[in-house]
Protein backbone atom coordinates (compact mmCIF):
# COMPACT_ATOMS: atom_id res chain seq x y z
CA UNK A 1 0.00 0.00 0.00
CA UNK A 2 2.55 2.09 0.66
CA UNK A 3 4.36 1.58 -2.58
CA UNK A 4 1.33 2.43 -4.36
CA UNK A 5 0.86 5.84 -2.40
CA UNK A 6 4.37 6.68 -3.16
CA UNK A 7 3.63 6.09 -6.45
CA UNK A 8 0.89 8.22 -6.82
CA UNK A 9 2.25 11.09 -5.27
CA UNK A 10 5.64 11.05 -7.49
CA UNK A 11 3.16 11.17 -10.35
CA UNK A 12 1.59 14.08 -8.76
CA UNK A 13 4.92 15.79 -8.26
CA UNK A 14 5.92 15.16 -12.13
CA UNK A 15 2.71 16.06 -13.30
CA UNK A 16 2.88 19.93 -11.13
CA UNK A 17 3.93 22.51 -12.68
CA UNK A 18 6.78 24.79 -11.31
CA UNK A 19 6.52 28.49 -11.17
CA UNK A 20 7.73 29.65 -14.20
CA UNK A 21 8.07 26.89 -15.19
CA UNK A 22 7.68 26.08 -19.47
CA UNK A 23 5.67 23.52 -21.73
CA UNK A 24 8.95 21.57 -22.95
CA UNK A 25 10.65 22.09 -19.53
CA UNK A 26 7.71 20.71 -18.26
CA UNK A 27 7.35 17.55 -20.57
CA UNK A 28 11.13 17.11 -19.82
CA UNK A 29 10.56 16.83 -16.69
CA UNK A 30 8.11 13.92 -17.11
CA UNK A 31 10.37 11.84 -18.98
CA UNK A 32 8.82 13.04 -22.65
CA UNK A 33 11.90 12.65 -25.05
CA UNK A 34 12.93 15.22 -27.01
CA UNK A 35 11.62 12.37 -30.13
CA UNK A 36 8.16 12.25 -28.59
CA UNK A 37 7.54 15.81 -28.27
CA UNK A 38 9.08 16.94 -32.06
CA UNK A 39 6.32 14.30 -33.51
CA UNK A 40 3.43 15.57 -31.66
CA UNK A 41 4.71 19.38 -32.64
CA UNK A 42 4.62 18.11 -36.32
CA UNK A 43 0.88 16.75 -35.77
CA UNK A 44 -0.33 20.18 -34.04
CA UNK A 45 1.44 21.85 -36.87
CA UNK A 46 -0.60 19.49 -39.46
CA UNK A 47 -3.64 20.10 -37.89
CA UNK A 48 -3.32 23.84 -36.96
CA UNK A 49 -2.87 24.26 -40.67
CA UNK A 50 -0.56 26.59 -40.28
CA UNK A 51 1.43 26.16 -43.57
CA UNK A 52 -0.57 29.12 -45.55
CA UNK A 53 -0.27 31.22 -42.69
CA UNK A 54 3.81 30.45 -42.00
CA UNK A 55 4.62 30.18 -45.39
CA UNK A 56 5.03 25.98 -45.33
CA UNK A 57 6.71 23.46 -43.14
CA UNK A 58 10.08 24.65 -43.17
CA UNK A 59 8.73 26.83 -40.09
CA UNK A 60 7.93 23.73 -38.06
CA UNK A 61 11.11 25.00 -35.66
CA UNK A 62 10.27 28.12 -35.15
CA UNK A 63 6.77 26.69 -34.52
CA UNK A 64 8.16 23.80 -32.12
CA UNK A 65 9.88 26.60 -30.47
CA UNK A 66 6.89 28.70 -29.63
CA UNK A 67 5.13 25.38 -28.17
CA UNK A 68 8.18 24.70 -26.13
CA UNK A 69 8.04 28.07 -24.91
CA UNK A 70 4.83 28.72 -23.78
CA UNK A 71 3.99 29.37 -20.00
CA UNK A 72 0.60 27.35 -18.86
CA UNK A 73 -2.45 29.55 -19.13
CA UNK A 74 -5.62 29.26 -17.58
CA UNK A 75 -8.60 27.48 -19.04
CA UNK A 76 -11.95 28.38 -17.77
CA UNK A 77 -14.47 25.76 -19.51
CA UNK A 78 -18.28 26.42 -18.94
CA UNK A 79 -21.17 23.94 -19.81
CA UNK A 80 -24.19 25.66 -20.09
CA UNK A 81 -27.14 24.18 -21.89
CA UNK A 82 -25.75 20.94 -23.19
CA UNK A 83 -25.38 17.50 -23.45
CA UNK A 84 -21.33 17.38 -22.80
CA UNK A 85 -20.71 15.85 -26.11
CA UNK A 86 -18.31 18.46 -27.09
CA UNK A 87 -16.40 17.95 -24.11
CA UNK A 88 -16.68 13.84 -24.39
CA UNK A 89 -15.43 14.21 -27.88
CA UNK A 90 -12.25 16.13 -26.53
CA UNK A 91 -11.34 13.70 -23.87
CA UNK A 92 -12.07 11.06 -25.64
CA UNK A 93 -10.03 11.54 -28.74
CA UNK A 94 -7.85 8.53 -29.70
CA UNK A 95 -4.87 10.46 -29.95
CA UNK A 96 -3.64 10.87 -26.47
CA UNK A 97 -0.88 12.11 -27.22
CA UNK A 98 -2.55 15.24 -28.48
CA UNK A 99 -5.15 15.28 -25.63
CA UNK A 100 -2.76 14.74 -22.80
CA UNK A 101 -0.41 17.16 -24.57
CA UNK A 102 -2.77 20.01 -24.90
CA UNK A 103 -4.61 19.35 -21.19
CA UNK A 104 -0.84 19.18 -19.68
CA UNK A 105 0.10 22.62 -21.71
CA UNK A 106 -3.29 24.70 -19.72
CA UNK A 107 -5.10 25.03 -16.10
CA UNK A 108 -8.23 24.10 -16.02
CA UNK A 109 -9.26 25.29 -12.73
CA UNK A 110 -13.00 25.12 -13.69
CA UNK A 111 -14.48 23.18 -16.18
CA UNK A 112 -17.29 20.96 -14.44
CA UNK A 113 -17.54 17.89 -16.12
CA UNK A 114 -13.81 16.97 -15.09
CA UNK A 115 -13.44 19.14 -11.77
CA UNK A 116 -12.96 17.25 -8.61
CA UNK A 117 -14.11 20.19 -6.42
CA UNK A 118 -18.30 20.95 -5.81
CA UNK A 119 -20.19 23.67 -4.18
CA UNK A 120 -17.90 26.77 -2.30
CA UNK A 121 -15.27 24.98 -3.59
CA UNK A 122 -15.94 24.85 -6.87
CA UNK A 123 -17.10 28.47 -7.02
CA UNK A 124 -14.60 29.55 -5.48
CA UNK A 125 -12.10 28.13 -8.26
CA UNK A 126 -14.12 29.69 -10.85
CA UNK A 127 -13.81 33.41 -8.98
CA UNK A 128 -9.94 32.46 -8.68
CA UNK A 129 -9.78 31.57 -12.32
CA UNK A 130 -11.64 34.79 -13.90
CA UNK A 131 -9.37 37.28 -12.36
CA UNK A 132 -6.46 35.91 -14.08
CA UNK A 133 -6.30 36.46 -18.35
CA UNK A 134 -7.65 33.33 -19.74
CA UNK A 135 -9.07 31.58 -22.39
CA UNK A 136 -12.76 31.05 -22.31
CA UNK A 137 -14.21 28.23 -23.55
CA UNK A 138 -18.07 28.21 -24.04
CA UNK A 139 -20.16 24.51 -24.58
CA UNK A 140 -24.23 24.67 -25.08
CA UNK A 141 -26.64 27.45 -25.73
CA UNK A 142 -28.17 30.41 -23.24
CA UNK A 143 -31.89 30.30 -22.52
CA UNK A 144 -33.34 33.81 -21.99
CA UNK A 145 -36.77 33.19 -21.55
CA UNK A 146 -38.75 33.62 -18.25
CA UNK A 147 -35.81 35.37 -17.07
CA UNK A 148 -33.21 32.34 -17.75
CA UNK A 149 -34.64 29.96 -15.21
CA UNK A 150 -33.96 26.99 -17.74
CA UNK A 151 -30.79 26.39 -17.07
CA UNK A 152 -28.67 28.12 -13.63
CA UNK A 153 -25.10 27.53 -11.89
CA UNK A 154 -25.17 27.91 -8.06
CA UNK A 155 -28.34 29.81 -8.05
CA UNK A 156 -27.56 32.07 -10.98
CA UNK A 157 -28.59 32.14 -14.78
CA UNK A 158 -25.63 30.87 -16.77
CA UNK A 159 -26.32 33.94 -19.20
CA UNK A 160 -25.18 35.70 -15.75
CA UNK A 161 -22.60 33.19 -15.47
CA UNK A 162 -21.29 33.96 -19.42
CA UNK A 163 -21.28 37.46 -18.97
CA UNK A 164 -19.23 37.22 -16.04
CA UNK A 165 -16.66 35.05 -17.16
CA UNK A 166 -15.52 36.74 -20.33
CA UNK A 167 -15.16 40.29 -18.84
CA UNK A 168 -11.42 39.37 -18.38
CA UNK A 169 -10.78 36.59 -21.38
CA UNK A 170 -8.51 37.09 -24.08
CA UNK A 171 -9.87 34.67 -26.46
CA UNK A 172 -13.30 32.87 -26.42
CA UNK A 173 -14.38 29.96 -27.82
CA UNK A 174 -18.18 28.71 -29.01
CA UNK A 175 -16.84 24.93 -29.07
CA UNK A 176 -20.64 23.23 -30.41
CA UNK A 177 -22.93 24.27 -32.91
CA UNK A 178 -25.30 24.49 -29.90
CA UNK A 179 -22.71 27.38 -28.00
CA UNK A 180 -22.68 29.45 -31.34
CA UNK A 181 -26.29 29.49 -32.65
CA UNK A 182 -28.44 27.78 -29.98
CA UNK A 183 -28.68 25.03 -32.23
CA UNK A 184 -31.11 21.68 -31.71
CA UNK A 185 -32.13 23.36 -28.23
CA UNK A 186 -33.22 26.78 -30.41
CA UNK A 187 -34.67 24.77 -33.09
CA UNK A 188 -38.45 25.77 -33.82
CA UNK A 189 -40.30 26.02 -31.37
CA UNK A 190 -37.26 26.98 -28.21
CA UNK A 191 -39.38 27.20 -25.56
CA UNK A 192 -36.24 28.26 -23.82
CA UNK A 193 -35.69 30.71 -25.97
CA UNK A 194 -32.23 29.08 -26.23
CA UNK A 195 -29.84 31.67 -28.06
CA UNK A 196 -25.84 30.61 -29.33
CA UNK A 197 -23.42 33.25 -27.03
CA UNK A 198 -22.76 35.43 -30.49
CA UNK A 199 -26.49 36.52 -29.42
CA UNK A 200 -25.33 37.66 -25.99
CA UNK A 201 -21.81 38.97 -26.01
CA UNK A 202 -22.41 41.37 -29.17
CA UNK A 203 -19.61 43.55 -28.37
CA UNK A 204 -16.77 40.55 -28.50
CA UNK A 205 -15.30 38.24 -31.05
CA UNK A 206 -16.19 34.69 -30.68
CA UNK A 207 -14.31 31.68 -32.42
CA UNK A 208 -16.93 29.28 -33.76
CA UNK A 209 -15.75 25.87 -33.82
CA UNK A 210 -18.79 24.03 -34.84
CA UNK A 211 -20.53 20.29 -35.17
CA UNK A 212 -22.45 18.00 -32.74
CA UNK A 213 -20.19 17.53 -31.57
CA UNK A 214 -16.81 18.92 -33.73
CA UNK A 215 -14.13 16.65 -33.74
CA UNK A 216 -11.87 16.34 -30.65
CA UNK A 217 -8.53 16.96 -32.64
CA UNK A 218 -9.88 20.09 -34.54
CA UNK A 219 -10.81 21.50 -30.52
CA UNK A 220 -7.12 20.96 -29.22
CA UNK A 221 -5.81 22.24 -32.75
CA UNK A 222 -7.70 25.62 -32.24
CA UNK A 223 -6.75 25.88 -28.65
CA UNK A 224 -2.95 25.53 -29.36
CA UNK A 225 -3.00 27.85 -32.51
CA UNK A 226 -4.24 30.89 -29.75
CA UNK A 227 -1.82 29.37 -27.25
CA UNK A 228 1.06 29.26 -30.22
CA UNK A 229 0.42 32.13 -32.24
CA UNK A 230 -1.43 34.45 -29.33
CA UNK A 231 -4.26 35.16 -31.82
CA UNK A 232 -7.59 33.51 -33.16
CA UNK A 233 -6.58 32.04 -36.58
CA UNK A 234 -8.44 33.04 -39.86
CA UNK A 235 -12.26 32.61 -39.65
CA UNK A 236 -15.03 32.61 -42.69
CA UNK A 237 -17.98 35.01 -42.13
CA UNK A 238 -19.33 32.42 -39.97
CA UNK A 239 -16.39 32.79 -37.10
CA UNK A 240 -14.99 28.92 -38.53
CA UNK A 241 -11.65 28.49 -38.43
CA UNK A 242 -10.64 27.98 -41.79
CA UNK A 243 -7.73 26.10 -41.16
CA UNK A 244 -10.54 23.29 -40.47
CA UNK A 245 -13.77 24.61 -41.91
CA UNK A 246 -12.51 26.24 -45.30
CA UNK A 247 -13.90 23.31 -47.40
CA UNK A 248 -17.01 21.56 -48.57
CA UNK A 249 -17.74 18.08 -47.19
CA UNK A 250 -18.62 17.27 -50.97
CA UNK A 251 -15.07 18.01 -52.08
CA UNK A 252 -13.52 15.62 -50.16
CA UNK A 253 -15.88 13.25 -50.17
CA UNK A 254 -15.10 9.48 -51.29
CA UNK A 255 -18.41 9.06 -52.64
CA UNK A 256 -17.85 12.10 -54.74
CA UNK A 257 -17.04 10.47 -58.03
CA UNK A 258 -20.51 8.63 -57.93
CA UNK A 259 -22.17 12.18 -57.66
CA UNK A 260 -20.24 12.94 -60.78
CA UNK A 261 -21.54 9.98 -62.76
CA UNK A 262 -24.43 10.36 -61.46
CA UNK A 263 -24.96 7.12 -59.28
CA UNK A 264 -26.84 7.66 -56.60
CA UNK A 265 -28.47 5.50 -53.61
CA UNK A 266 -32.06 6.22 -53.73
CA UNK A 267 -33.17 3.78 -50.70
CA UNK A 268 -31.57 3.07 -47.42
CA UNK A 269 -29.57 -0.67 -48.15
CA UNK A 270 -30.49 -0.97 -51.98
CA UNK A 271 -27.45 -2.12 -54.28
CA UNK A 272 -26.89 0.92 -54.60
CA UNK A 273 -26.06 1.79 -51.11
CA UNK A 274 -24.22 -1.62 -51.08
CA UNK A 275 -21.67 -0.55 -54.26
CA UNK A 276 -21.07 2.93 -52.05
CA UNK A 277 -22.60 5.22 -54.60
CA UNK A 278 -23.54 8.71 -53.59
CA UNK A 279 -25.76 9.59 -50.87
CA UNK A 280 -27.01 12.90 -52.16
CA UNK A 281 -30.86 11.66 -52.51
CA UNK A 282 -31.45 10.23 -49.42
CA UNK A 283 -30.33 13.52 -47.71
CA UNK A 284 -27.04 13.84 -47.36
CA UNK A 285 -26.51 17.90 -47.02
CA UNK A 286 -22.64 17.81 -47.57
CA UNK A 287 -22.46 19.78 -50.97
CA UNK A 288 -23.53 22.60 -48.45
CA UNK A 289 -21.58 21.59 -45.28
CA UNK A 290 -18.35 22.78 -44.65
CA UNK A 291 -16.22 20.27 -42.26
CA UNK A 292 -13.40 18.28 -41.68
CA UNK A 293 -14.90 15.04 -41.17
CA UNK A 294 -13.34 13.88 -44.74
CA UNK A 295 -9.85 14.26 -43.80
CA UNK A 296 -9.31 14.31 -39.89
CA UNK A 297 -12.38 12.01 -39.68
CA UNK A 298 -13.81 10.17 -36.22
CA UNK A 299 -12.67 7.35 -33.84
CA UNK A 300 -8.83 8.20 -34.67
CA UNK A 301 -9.29 8.56 -38.08
CA UNK A 302 -11.31 5.34 -39.09
CA UNK A 303 -13.79 7.17 -40.11
CA UNK A 304 -16.75 9.35 -40.99
CA UNK A 305 -20.66 9.61 -41.21
CA UNK A 306 -21.00 9.75 -45.06
CA UNK A 307 -17.84 6.58 -45.68
CA UNK A 308 -19.81 4.42 -43.01
CA UNK A 309 -23.12 4.73 -45.06
CA UNK A 310 -24.84 7.46 -43.42
CA UNK A 311 -25.34 11.12 -45.36
CA UNK A 312 -24.52 13.96 -43.61
CA UNK A 313 -26.63 16.00 -41.47
CA UNK A 314 -25.00 19.72 -41.98
CA UNK A 315 -24.62 20.05 -37.74
CA UNK A 316 -21.62 22.43 -38.39
CA UNK A 317 -24.07 25.03 -40.40
CA UNK A 318 -25.72 27.61 -38.91
CA UNK A 319 -29.59 26.54 -37.75
CA UNK A 320 -28.59 23.23 -39.44
CA UNK A 321 -31.55 21.49 -37.56
CA UNK A 322 -34.20 23.69 -38.80
CA UNK A 323 -32.50 24.39 -41.95
CA UNK A 324 -31.92 20.50 -43.15
CA UNK A 325 -34.60 19.06 -41.64
CA UNK A 326 -36.11 16.44 -43.06
CA UNK A 327 -32.15 14.94 -42.99
CA UNK A 328 -33.28 12.37 -44.69
CA UNK A 329 -34.92 14.31 -47.98
CA UNK A 330 -32.75 15.83 -50.64
CA UNK A 331 -31.25 19.22 -50.26
CA UNK A 332 -33.60 21.38 -52.81
CA UNK A 333 -31.19 24.27 -53.58
CA UNK A 334 -27.55 23.32 -53.30
CA UNK A 335 -24.86 26.26 -53.34
CA UNK A 336 -22.37 24.99 -55.37
CA UNK A 337 -20.12 25.04 -58.41
CA UNK A 338 -23.43 24.43 -60.27
CA UNK A 339 -22.74 20.99 -61.29
CA UNK A 340 -24.30 19.99 -57.59
CA UNK A 341 -27.69 22.24 -58.46
CA UNK A 342 -28.73 19.50 -61.17
CA UNK A 343 -27.84 16.27 -58.95
CA UNK A 344 -30.86 14.15 -60.39
CA UNK A 345 -29.65 14.86 -64.30
CA UNK A 346 -25.96 14.77 -63.79
CA UNK A 347 -23.64 12.47 -65.75
CA UNK A 348 -20.15 12.63 -66.01
CA UNK A 349 -20.11 15.25 -68.76
CA UNK A 350 -19.23 18.60 -68.06
CA UNK A 351 -18.07 18.35 -64.70
CA UNK A 352 -13.82 18.77 -65.54
CA UNK A 353 -14.10 22.58 -65.20
CA UNK A 354 -16.17 22.20 -61.82
CA UNK A 355 -13.32 19.23 -60.66
CA UNK A 356 -10.75 21.91 -61.59
CA UNK A 357 -12.33 24.11 -59.13
CA UNK A 358 -12.93 22.00 -56.72
CA UNK A 359 -9.23 20.89 -56.51
CA UNK A 360 -8.22 24.29 -56.09
CA UNK A 361 -10.17 25.29 -53.26
CA UNK A 362 -9.55 22.06 -51.43
CA UNK A 363 -5.78 22.94 -52.12
CA UNK A 364 -6.54 26.23 -50.44
CA UNK A 365 -7.52 24.54 -47.11
CA UNK A 366 -4.99 24.33 -44.71
CA UNK A 367 -6.18 20.99 -43.48
CA UNK A 368 -5.67 19.53 -46.80
CA UNK A 369 -2.12 19.24 -45.64
CA UNK A 370 -2.81 16.82 -42.65
CA UNK A 371 -2.02 13.61 -44.41
CA UNK A 372 1.19 14.41 -46.14
CA UNK A 373 1.79 15.88 -42.64
CA UNK A 374 1.44 13.45 -40.25
CA UNK A 375 3.49 11.04 -42.47
CA UNK A 376 6.44 12.90 -41.53
CA UNK A 377 8.96 13.36 -38.78
CA UNK A 378 9.35 16.30 -36.96
CA UNK A 379 13.40 16.99 -36.79
CA UNK A 380 13.64 19.77 -35.40
CA UNK A 381 15.88 21.11 -32.78
CA UNK A 382 14.15 22.56 -29.26
CA UNK A 383 16.34 24.51 -27.03
CA UNK A 384 14.62 23.69 -23.79
CA UNK A 385 15.57 19.92 -24.22
CA UNK A 386 18.73 21.23 -24.69
CA UNK A 387 19.42 21.08 -28.46
CA UNK A 388 21.69 23.52 -30.14
CA UNK A 389 19.54 25.76 -32.56
CA UNK A 390 19.65 23.70 -35.95
CA UNK A 391 21.04 20.86 -34.45
CA UNK A 392 19.82 17.06 -35.95
CA UNK A 393 17.22 14.56 -34.15
CA UNK A 394 19.89 11.79 -33.72
CA UNK A 395 17.24 9.91 -31.72
CA UNK A 396 14.84 9.58 -34.26
CA UNK A 397 14.76 5.82 -35.57
CA UNK A 398 12.41 3.19 -36.65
Amino acid sequence: MQEAEQASLNHEILNTWRPGETLGEHMERRGVSRREFNKWCLKMISLMGVATVTGGISNAQEIADKMAALKRPVVIWLQLQECTGCLESTIRSYNEEIGDMVLSAVSMPYVELLMAPSGEAANQALEDAIREPHILVINGSVPVNDGGVYCTVAGDTVENMLRHCAENASHILAVGSCAYFGSIQAARPNPTGAVGIRDILTDRTVINVPGCPPIGDVITAVIMYILTFDRAPECDLESRPLMAYGTRIHNNCPRRAHFDAGQFVNVFDDENARECFCLYKVGCKGPDTFSPCPIVKWNGGVSFPIQSGHPCIGCTELYFFDRMTPFYKTLPNVNGFGVEASANIIGAVGVAGAGAAIAAHAVGSAIHYRKQHMKEEANVSLPAFGDAPGSPDKEIEE
